[in-house]
Formats: structure tokens, C-alpha cells, sequence
């Protein structure tokens, strides 16, 4: 699973300082409520996937919201774009 390497990236491209990959629940929502993350960070960790992964999403797209919903959707993305 890429959940590890998904929080890893989360906390290095946001500058997440006092958090570890253990602290980020893979279950818990990204915005808002769990890790509280907001529009900007979004862009922010887009940006990162496009640049690592390939992987490039729409803004306003339904498909992105439930990809960004958790680590756990996040990492599910990775690894079907990583094996095409």
C-alpha cells in the first residue's frame, strides 16, 4: 500500500512540522475535520502528484473530491495510476 509514502508526501510538501506519518489517520478526512487541511494545501498536494505520480486531476471535478477525501482514497488513486 502507498498510504505510508502518501503521508510522508502530505507532511513534506505542506511543511507539516510537528506531525509524523503515524499522527494521520489513513481513514480520517483531509479537510476540514481530521487533518484540516484547506484549498490551498489541496492545490498544493495536486501540484505534488502531477509532479511525482503523473497524475493530474480537475479542480472542480466530483471524482477529485472523493479522491482527496482520505489518505486511504489518495493512496488507492496512486496505485491505479501507477500501474497503467
Amino acid at each position: 500500500m502507498f498510504e505510508q509514502e502518501v503521508k510522508e508526501m502530505i507532511i513534506d510538501v505542506l511543511q507539516l512540522e510537528d506531525i509524523t506519518p503515524d499522527d494521520i489517520n489513513s481513514e480520517e478526512p483531509l479537510f476540514v475535520e481530521g487533518l484540516g487541511l484547506d484549498s490551498i494545501d489541496a492545490l498544493e498536494l495536486g501540484v505534488a502528484l502531477q509532479k511525482r505520480y503523473g497524475i493530474s486531476l480537475s479542480a472542480d471535478s466530483e471524482d477529485t473530491r472523493r479522491h482527496f477525501a482520505s489518505v486511504r482514497a489518495l493512496a488507492a488513486l496512486v496505485e491505479t495510476q501507477r500501474k497503467q
